[in-house]
């Protein structure tokens, strides 16, 4: 199957971006976008003009859908290389591959994601002591720790844009995982986080719902970080009056 792959390049972030048009020679099922990726840089393949292809600059790792490190726009849809093969994600015999759109570019298809970690440090997302989490969500706290913090769903989310005080699910769903195991000291603290960098700046439009690579029910655990961090911390302030959560 012949089809032709259309990167939108970038020689760094300050140069100007174009289009290289790439004919591509798919020869089963099972390739990915990622193997022809692999495919173009080692072999150099001739782009539409015959002329050999620079390097493609891109981020893998594992190349088994386990890091989210090659998480990029498919004929606009965010999905991991390494998952996207190429006879599904092609229209019209065109592949269309470009960096995320919501983090800074680095070059060709390499965006600057260190947002992500930054927004996990602002929240505070992480155990101050050894701990136990509590068995009876031991099911929600294992999804929560398959994030991948590809970024998938903060580029199709309306409400984050890097900079922006919003984390977006790429924070909130690791932090379902600590709820139910953070001391007590430490809840006060990480709930108004919560509150502040992820519901109050939610617009509940579920855009991330079935964006997913690793397949997260991020509407589950919302639901349980929503009622843990806020429903119920309010109606407890109803119980409690003169005490400012």
């Amino acid at each position: 199957m012949k089809i032709e792959l259309q990167i939108l390049r970038r020689e760094n972030a300050a140069s100007h971006p174009y289009w290289q048009h790439i004919p591509y020679e798919c020869e089963n099922e099972q390739l990915t976008a990622a193997y022809a990726l692999r495919e173009i840089n080692e072999k150099h393949l001739p782009d539409a003009a015959g002329e050999p292809v620079r390097p493609v600059r891109w981020e893998c790792s594992c190349m088994q859908k386990k890091c989210g490190a090659c998480a990029m726009l498919i004929n606009g849809v965010p999905r991991l290389a390494c998952d996207a093969k190429l006879t599904e994600a092609v229209q019209d015999g065109i592949v269309r591959l470009e960096p995320l759109r919501k983090f800074p570019v680095i070059a060709d298809l390499t965006v600057d994601r260190s947002i992500m970690m930054e927004n996990l440090k602002t929240m505070q997302a992480w155990f101050e002591a050894e701990t136990l989490a509590d068995e009876t969500v031991g099911a929600l706290t294992y999804d929560a720790s398959r994030c991948l913090q590809c970024g998938c769903c903060l580029e199709v989310c309306p409400n984050f844009y890097a900079g922006g005080t919003f984390s977006g699910a790429a924070a909130a769903v690791p932090a379902a995982g600590l709820l139910s195991a953070l001391p007590q000291p430490q809840q006060r603290t990480f709930f108004r986080n919560y509150r502040k960098y992820f519901y109050e700046g939610c617009g509940k439009s579920l855009a991330c719902r079935n964006i997913c690579p690793a397949g997260i029910d991020i509407d589950r655990l919302l639901v349980h970080s929503n009622a843990a961090a806020v429903w119920k911390r309010r109606n407890a302030f109803r119980l409690r009056s003169g005490e400012q959560l």
